[in-house]
């Protein structure tokens, strides 16, 4: 073969070829049919069906979801995660209508010039009670300050009418709002130029000379408020400066003298004066680790007196001549102590006691013991809700009548049996005029009216206690007045728990002193009187925060009457008593 016509080249190598591409795209020539004379078979060209293949009877899941189970659960697990670290904003976004009602209420106090007061509808006690329920609230700490300018420009105003006792009271509250400043300082010095307009420093210097020898301390003419009123327009006078550190000097030895006698009531009163005075007085200290001694053997005193009183109550020794009765026993507590609430609620169960025997001697008839221990029930708790039904049990002046009916009435139908008991007339019906009647209705539903407004006591006349009363003097027996007296102490305790709720502490103060007369002796008082000290302490510590130190002393002064040994007081107290 020759080496032109060998398709491998001239190097041996077979070269691949496609052949002639010139008719790729003409189509094929028909394939003439064989000539074998055999039958011809047509063939279907659809596909051939394949069987689907056959499901398992029990489906595994597919590994590759199982990575779904962890992710989930992880997920779960950081959406609790971030609710738990954002929950005060969330817990925001929750309506709050009690403090957004205090709020608006406090608000729409502001507008209408109610800035401040003691019935708990002022600007300044609402505002104070949206901070008692969110004490970081900024509208409620705005609110506060937005007060505290309305004071200043109010006692600006009153500076310049020429009315300076307004003006004074308007700039201290001001002061104790805003924390004081340039302005409330130039307020004051303009108020101490305006009282010694027309008189001059040494004639005050003179007079506070003359009230100091006389022994003349307190009060507006007294020595302490003169020389204080020199140093407020000369703060350099040296005359007045001494002469304000004799009055301390003074204090001083009134407190000392009454640790020495041993009382606390005037030591304290004596020490407080001279801490507000002159906070930096060297002799402070010792005086108030004196007078804390003297404190505590005076309330030993006391608390010896109320065990004792409690021991001869439950052993029935009530009344009667001698020192070792429940009634003497009590009478000393408070003879050391006036406002010791244990004492008092002791107190208030004697006549509690006085009060049961005396229903029951007007139960068995015998109306002359029954009166003469509502005489000394009264003389302790002259305002007793059950004192005053039992009154007018007493007071029926058709008992007579009443008796001699029903005598009547049991011989017109036959002789009583012997052993039958006699049926009181003090429970029969009183025979009433028409006129009568619908004058006690109409008494009766005016006092529950009175009851729903909070007139429990107040005004006289017009409160429920004495609308009651008016009806039961009318008929004795009323029920629905004598059920109406006797409920005031829970209608009582409803509006001491919505007072202290809406932040109104002196209305729920009110409202306590209103059970300790309607129920002397309610072991539920010793309760509210701890819920109310709290919620001063309370008040107490956000003043002291915001520099209201004023406010803060009168707030404590609260709880010292309230709970003298709640073991909070002696803490900020000694924060009030710290050196700004």
């Amino acid at each position: 073969m020759s080496g032109r016509n060998d398709p491998r080249g001239r190097q041996g190598r077979t070269e691949p070829t496609l052949g002639n591409l010139d008719d790729l795209d003409r189509p094929a020539a028909p394939v003439p049919a064989p000539a074998d004379d055999l039958p011809r078979i047509a063939i279907d060209p659809s596909p051939r069906r394949v069987p689907p293949p056959s499901r398992p009877s029990s489906p595994e899941p597919s590994p590759r979801r199982g990575w779904l189970i962890p992710l989930a659960l992880l997920l779960l697990v950081g959406l609790i995660t971030v609710l738990w670290l954002n929950q005060d904003s969330l817990r925001g976004l929750v309506p709050r209508t009690s403090f957004n009602d205090v709020l608006a209420r406090a608000t729409a106090a502001l507008d209408a010039g109610r800035l401040d007061g003691s019935d708990g509808t002022s600007a300044r006690e609402l505002f104070q009670a949206a901070r008692a329920l969110e004490p970081d609230n900024d509208r409620a700490l705005a609110g506060l300050r937005s007060v505290g300018q309305a004071e200043l420009a109010q006692a600006q105003k009153q500076l310049a009418a020429g009315q300076l006792d307004a003006a004074t009271r308007s700039a201290a509250a001001a002061r104790e709002l805003l924390g004081g400043g340039d302005e409330v300082d130039r307020l004051d010095r303009r108020i101490a130029q305006a009282r010694t307009n027309g008189v001059h420093a040494d004639d005050l210097v003179d007079r506070a000379r003359a009230a100091l020898a006389a022994g003349r301390l307190d009060g507006n003419d007294g020595a302490a408020a003169l020389f204080a009123r020199v140093l407020a327009v000369d703060p350099g006078n040296a005359v007045a400066a001494h002469g304000l550190d004799q009055v301390g000097g003074a204090y001083a030895d009134q407190a000392r003298k009454a640790l020495d006698a041993g009382d606390a009531a005037n030591a304290a009163s004596a020490i407080d004066k001279l801490a507000s005075l002159l906070p930096r007085y060297g002799d402070l200290p010792s005086l108030r680790a004196q007078q804390a001694q003297v404190q505590r053997a005076h309330d030993d005193a006391v608390n010896q007196a109320v065990s004792q009183g409690m021991d001869a109550l439950r052993a029935g020794h009530i009344t009667g001549s001698g020192d070792d009765t429940a009634l003497a026993l009590f009478q000393k507590a408070l003879a050391l102590d006036p406002q010791n609430p244990d004492a008092r609620a002791g107190l208030g169960k004697v006549v509690q006691a006085l009060t049961v025997q005396a229903n029951a001697l007007i139960d068995s008839g015998d109306t002359d013991q029954a009166r003469a221990l509502l005489d000394q029930a009264d003389a302790l708790a002259p305002k007793s809700a059950d004192l005053a039904a039992a009154r007018a049990r007493l007071r029926q002046d058709d008992r007579p009548a009443a008796s001699a009916s029903a005598s009547t009435a049991g011989t017109a139908a036959g002789a009583p049996d012997a052993a039958t008991p006699k049926q009181d007339a003090s429970l029969l019906p009183a025979m009433l005029s028409p006129e009568q009647r619908a004058r006690v209705d109409a008494l009766v539903s005016r006092a529950r009216d009175a009851a729903q407004r909070g007139d429990i006591m107040l005004p006289p006349g017009d409160s429920a206690y004495d609308l009651y009363r008016s009806a039961l003097a009318i008929d004795g027996n009323n029920t629905a007045a004598r059920a109406g007296l006797q409920n005031l102490p829970t209608v009582v305790v409803r509006l001491f728990n919505q007072a202290l709720d809406d932040g109104r502490l002196a209305s729920a103060g009110d409202m306590l002193d209103n059970l300790g007369d309607l129920a002397p002796g309610d072991p539920s008082q010793d309760q509210l009187r701890n819920r109310l000290a709290t919620a001063w302490l309370d008040r107490a510590e956000q003043q002291l925060d915001t520099g209201d130190r004023p406010g803060a002393a009168q707030s404590l002064d609260r709880v010292r009457k309230l709970a003298p040994q709640h073991p909070r007081l002696p803490e900020l107290t000694a924060r009030l008593n710290a050196e700004p």
